[in-house]
């Protein structure tokens, strides 16, 4: 257990001194500038999550905690309704990129990693969907073991869990890309969303389609 929380308490105090943490929560559409508001131009890193079409013309990326409840509703109520209409049919790239506000967010991405692409997105699903069964605890070792349940739920063995959320470099990599592409994109609450360059704080599915269809033309 100690391999695997000192990457976390480092991610923990390092969140904290460079001031990340909630702002706003209330679900209320906004739209701010962000820093790439005048580059629309987009890279794919090896370490961002991607659906949809790689070609779009219209990049959707979406910074949301695990342990966010507003994330979770996100992913329960608007989401299928993005992948449905925006992603199946290849009008949108959608990119997802996870925030570390706290230690248990940074666990439970590292485990819907350890299973590959495959598994990823599946992962994140059943992770959402339980949220406040396996993060609900205050002790640590129970919040890993909830978060081992899961990854065995989806067919990983112990060991695979073991090491991945053993991988201190993992975790220092996946920190320091998330703080990295916070900071420049003006991320202070999740979820929030950059559309081809303009920052947009959470909103309904209605919102999010006609936003969607403006930036498309339709």
């Amino acid at each position: 257990m100690k391999k695997m929380l000192v990457p976390a308490l480092a991610v923990s105090a390092a969140v904290i001194a460079g001031g990340w943490w909630y702002t706003n929560q209330s679900g209320t559409p906004e739209v701010v500038s962000a820093a790439t508001a005048a580059d629309t131009s987009f890279e794919l890193h090896p370490l961002d999550k991607a659906l949809g079409n790689p070609d779009a013309s219209l990049v959707v990326v979406e910074y949301s905690s695990l342990t966010c409840p507003h994330c979770a509703t996100f992913s329960r109520n608007v989401m299928p309704q993005i992948e449905a209409n925006f992603i199946e049919t290849g009008d949108i790239l959608y990119v997802k990129r996870e925030v570390y506000f706290d230690r248990y967010g940074l666990w439970a991405a590292m485990v819907a990693r350890c299973g590959g692409e495959e598994r990823y997105h599946g992962m994140l699903e059943l992770i959402y969907e339980t949220q406040s069964d396996w993060a609900s605890s205050s002790d640590p070792a129970a919040v890993a073991e909830n978060l081992r349940r899961l990854g065995r739920q989806a067919g990983m063995s112990n060991d695979e869990l073991n090491a991945c959320l053993e991988d201190s470099d993992k975790a220092l990599e996946l920190t320091e890309f998330y703080q990295e592409n916070a900071e420049r994109d003006g991320i202070r609450s999740t979820p929030s969303f950059v559309i081809n360059g303009e920052l947009h704080s959470n909103m309904s599915y209605s919102d999010f389609e006609s936003l969607l269809n403006d930036k498309l033309g339709s």
